[in-house]
């Protein structure tokens, strides 16, 4: 066993669980500021970089939304929702463009799904490719709840659009996945109850 393993079996495994149950996801409206410091983020970050990757392919990245250019993101959400209802409300396009602003830290999860030429003879399906962009993810929240920080995934349909395709350059081969939004817990939410393992586990 390595040094790691001893590490691991040696004692740490009890606060390893309360971490992993503890993690809650916090919506973007319930956080508020400061967002991590740099020392903070470059833990997040580092983080995602522990997450299995078949053949090494480091088939996703993140983009940070700075608060200087949440207007632009802001803009694209209004494009997006006028690309899917020409006919929307004011107050509908005031909505969408509020998610721009909520989080004090933002990124947006890019997951490279194919390739145009793949090098070998059994390229890494997109299902694989999508899993290690969410262990990244997930191994960024429990960092961040290590940190006392609150995090939440948000997605929706404006991750297909054209605006927002076009703001972040994404390829052909590139899928907006959802925004990772982080930073201190402005009001907590009630505890859910977790699934019970018998929800999801099974015997062949």
């Amino acid at each position: 066993m390595d040094a790691v393993g001893q590490e691991v079996s040696g004692g740490p495994i009890p606060q390893i669980e309360a971490l992993i149950h503890a993690r809650r996801t916090t919506l973007p409206k319930r956080l508020q500021g400061p967002g991590p410091d740099s020392a903070q983020k470059e833990r997040i970050l580092s983080a995602a970089s522990a997450a299995p990757d078949h053949q090494q392919l480091l088939p996703w990245r993140l983009v940070e939304v700075p608060q200087g250019k949440r207007e632009l993101l802001a803009q694209a959400f209004a494009q997006a929702l006028l690309e899917r209802d020409p006919l929307a409300q004011k107050e509908e396009i005031k909505q969408a463009r509020e998610k721009a602003f909520r989080a004090p830290w933002l990124l947006l999860a890019i997951c490279r799904t194919h390739d145009l030429a793949e090098s070998t003879e059994n390229p890494v399906p997109a299902s694989e490719r999508l899993v290690s962009l969410g262990c990244a993810l997930q191994n960024m929240m429990l960092i961040c709840s290590a940190l006392g920080l609150g995090s939440g995934l948000t997605s929706g349909k404006a991750m297909r659009s054209r605006a927002l395709r076009a703001l972040f350059g994404l390829s052909d081969q590139e899928e907006a996945v959802c925004c990772l939004n982080i930073g201190h817990i402005r009001a907590p939410r009630e505890n859910r109850e977790r699934p019970s393992t018998e929800a999801f586990f099974s015997s062949l």
